[in-house]
């Protein structure tokens, strides 16, 4: 499994299993069990997912080592302040079974995270959480938590897929040496982006998946991927990306592919950022 090291010294590994939205406790272990087998070793949730608790309960029940793994969650957006924010962690951690969390994400940039930021670098300075990042935050957002951060973050948590692959983020993440990591890196199956005719075509000419060719893509940018499937066939290709490299003319024809479509929530909607305070 390739790695990339984060600002702070860390290791992450570069593709990891997402399991947003598995809403059964069987699905989620069975999905764990098998991408442990077939050598995933990061794995990444959040406290609005509400599956926690079962992540934790299939890592404890695996014969994979805690410093062997690589365990993310995110904290929500109704946790506004330093102490919430800390509550919220130690929930999270009793949830996933561990003493430690090793990438801990402010999930949207909602209210209050320059607090939530603070709480996150106590945590950091105690040792309960190995990185600190954030997740949908854009540059204003970037530059208004740089303000009054002391911790800058390694990772920023961003949809990315190739008909929204965030170029201009992307050199700005480069330029702070903050990792960019991609949600949704496959589109969700919202986007048609897995029947599209350049991928298909690339996808051909290396007897892979369109999902495979976009993953490779993803990494060949530099890019942290957590792909989220139930199905164990899928789970085996998605980690089928080592050993295969898209040429420079394969990449510049995906670049070219970009619709600036974003398919999921906007971290500049203040509306949408208000309404997800109250949700849990």
């Amino acid at each position: 499994m390739e790695e990339l090291k984060l600002n702070n010294g860390q290791m992450i590994p570069q593709l990891g299993l997402g399991v947003f939205k598995v809403q059964d406790a069987d699905d989620l272990k069975r999905a764990v069990a098998e991408a442990l087998k077939d050598g995933y070793r990061h794995f990444d949730t959040a406290t609005i997912y509400h599956n926690e608790e079962w992540l934790g309960e299939a890592l404890a029940q695996s014969d994979v080592k805690r410093e062997d793994l690589f365990i993310t969650s995110k904290v929500w957006n109704s946790n506004t302040t330093y102490d919430e924010t800390i509550a919220a962690f130690h929930e999270s951690l009793k949830k996933l079974q561990t003493d430690y969390l090793d990438l801990y994400l402010i999930h949207w940039p909602s209210e209050g995270y320059n607090e939530k930021w603070r709480a996150m670098e106590s945590l950091y300075n105690d040792g309960l959480i190995k990185s600190i990042g954030v997740s949908n935050f854009e540059k204003p957002h970037l530059e208004k938590l740089m303000t009054t951060a002391t911790i800058k973050p390694t990772v920023d948590q961003i949809e990315t897929h190739p008909y929204f692959q965030q170029k201009e983020l992307h050199e700005y993440l480069k330029s702070l040496d903050i990792v960019h990591e991609a949600w949704g890196p496959l589109g969700q199956g919202k986007s048609n982006v897995l029947e599209d005719p350049v991928l298909t075509k690339i996808a051909e000419a290396h007897s892979k998946t369109v999902a495979q060719v976009i993953l490779r893509w993803h990494l060949q940018r530099d890019i942290i991927v957590i792909p989220k499937s139930v199905h164990e066939e899928r789970i085996a290709q998605n980690i089928d990306v080592f050993d295969f490299t898209l040429t420079e003319e394969e990449m510049s024809m995906i670049a070219s592919i970009d619709k600036n479509q974003r398919g999921s929530g906007d971290p500049n909607d203040e509306e949408f950022l208000k309404g997800s305070l109250s949700r849990e």
